[in-house]
């Protein structure tokens, strides 16, 4: 192994907060991971639950209790972690006011300890996706005792967590400096002494400093740069399998974009082949549904609606709509998303809508999207555990998300997703999982663009750097090699 065994990798925007509740941001979830563990973990294939914290776990005949046994495990600061602290992270994420998970787990009736390694959990009605929910790096256990000394604040700046990694420094808008848990339950298997996650958010600068030997690893690869990358022999490019799906973010809050016809006529004036040959360079599919492809209940046969500029035009005609203007939120310095923005506006000015772009830092476009500041804007979404509840609750169900910032609202949805979530038979729930994937169609709820996969680079040297189909990275298993 190298004698700098410190692994400096480069992404395109900072982390926002490190209290598992308050994110639903991949560049804060694929942190946690290695900062805090949750009770079941999903393994390397990203198809199976592992022990986590809990060892084991027990579930009653009805479905309704679950008794987790807990392993010897400590805090990054030495301290043991208990079920009493499992009981106290799953009840704020159930309860608290600022919780951005609170749907997925209200299913929660009695959250409690039972002794110092057993945690009893009841639920209100049996739940599939229940196992799976806990797996969610925001559902990780945190330490009750740190947290109440030093508060919320405190703690979403400098946690203490029981995973492989510990954060040393956070230097917002530059670094997030982990460093090895002498406490971690799994020590002799972390071969690394620390990750430097740094932010650089223009691509091609990312990129180029990958070249130049100044960093170990990137994320985010341009669709434009993987052939290249391809052939340095320094390199090697990761095309991981994975859950990713690009869409088309709609305020429906903003008129005329409440009138369905007029999301339909946006969607029928996108071409997403263009995307796919001009932008992805052939790495991406077009995607039919909100549902990754190849992810449990995908319904590959969810019809998606064709490039028709005349349709388009036709429908902004009924719904009386002429000389409309977009603010389109863009991403600046992300390649894929300004290509794609460019894109776009000229296809949507073929039938007579505006979009201009507003370019803004990836570290201020989020806060907008939660305020409603933007008409349109193009995002993605990786699923984080095995069940379609937890994407399905977040962008359809009507939850503290605002359907992930649409503010779409259809009752009869939203009913069906909580239906959904508690059917126990598979082939009623497929079912109930394949009506929503054809609503939230109809509805246009946002526009589905493109699924593809993870696109990282690493030096040759850096051994088993690679992320899951739910976009954890193994950091516990990478190395640098001599």
């Amino acid at each position: 192994m190298a004698q700098s065994a410190v692994l400096t990798i480069g992404r395109g925007a900072d982390s926002t907060t490190f209290d598992p509740i308050n994110s639903t941001q991949n560049n804060d979830n694929w942190i946690f991971s290695n900062v805090f563990d949750p009770l079941v973990r999903v393994d390397k294939s990203g198809t199976k639950l592992l022990p986590g914290i809990a060892k084991s776990w027990k579930i009653s005949k009805d479905g309704k209790t679950y008794t987790f046994t807990l392993r010897d495990a400590k805090f990054s600061n030495g301290e043991p972690v208990t079920a009493e602290d499992a009981a106290f992270s799953l009840r704020r994420i159930r309860d608290d006011k600022k919780s951005l998970w609170q749907d997925s787990y209200k299913i929660m009736q009695k959250i409690t300890a039972a002794d110092e390694h057993t945690l009893v959990i009841e639920l209100k009605a049996p739940s599939v996706p229940f196992l799976s929910s806990l797996a969610l790096p925001n559902a990780s256990v945190i330490p009750e005792a740190y947290f109440k000394k030093v508060g919320e604040e405190t703690f979403a700046q400098k946690p203490i967590g029981s995973g492989a990694f510990v954060v040393k420094q956070w230097s917002r808008g530059e670094a997030v400096i982990l460093r090895k848990n002498p406490y971690y339950w799994e020590k002799n298997r972390v071969k690394l002494d620390g990750v430097n996650w740094l932010t650089i958010p223009d691509s091609n600068t990312r990129m180029l400093k990958m070249q130049a030997g100044e960093l170990d690893a990137a994320i985010n690869v341009p669709f434009s740069r993987i052939k290249s990358l391809e052939n340095d022999p320094n390199l090697t490019v990761h095309l991981d399998a994975s859950t990713r799906e690009d869409h088309l973010l709609i305020n429906h809050a903003h008129k005329p974009l409440n009138d369905v016809k007029v999301r339909r006529a946006i969607d029928y004036a996108i071409n997403k082949e263009s995307i796919i040959n001009a932008i992805t360079f052939g790495y991406g599919t077009v995607a039919n549904s909100y549902i990754p492809k190849g992810a449990l209940y995908y319904n590959h046969r969810n019809k998606n609606r064709p490039y028709d500029p005349a349709k388009a035009k036709e429908l902004l005609k009924e719904a009386g709509v002429s000389h409309l203007t977009l603010k389109y939120l863009v991403n600046a310095g992300n390649e894929v998303d300004e290509q794609i923005a460019v894109l776009l506006q000229q296809q949507l000015a073929k039938v007579g809508i505006k979009a201009n772009l507003v370019k803004v830092d990836p570290s201020q476009s989020w806060g907008m999207l939660v305020d409603g500041d933007y008409d349109i804007s193009v995002n993605y979404w990786t699923n984080d555990i095995l069940d379609p509840d937890q994407k399905t609750t977040f962008v359809l169900g009507n939850d503290a998300n605002m359907n992930y910032m649409t503010r779409y609202n259809n009752p009869k949805v939203t009913e069906l997703v909580a239906k959904a979530r508690l059917e126990t038979d598979p082939a009623k729930r497929k079912k109930m999982y394949y009506q929503l994937q054809k609503m939230a169609k109809s509805d246009v709820n946002w526009i589905d663009l493109y699924y593809s996969p993870y696109r990282n680079v690493s030096k040759k040297t850096v051994k088993n750097f690679f992320q899951n189909p739910l976009g954890r990275f193994f950091l516990e298993d990478t190395y640098i090699a001599d």
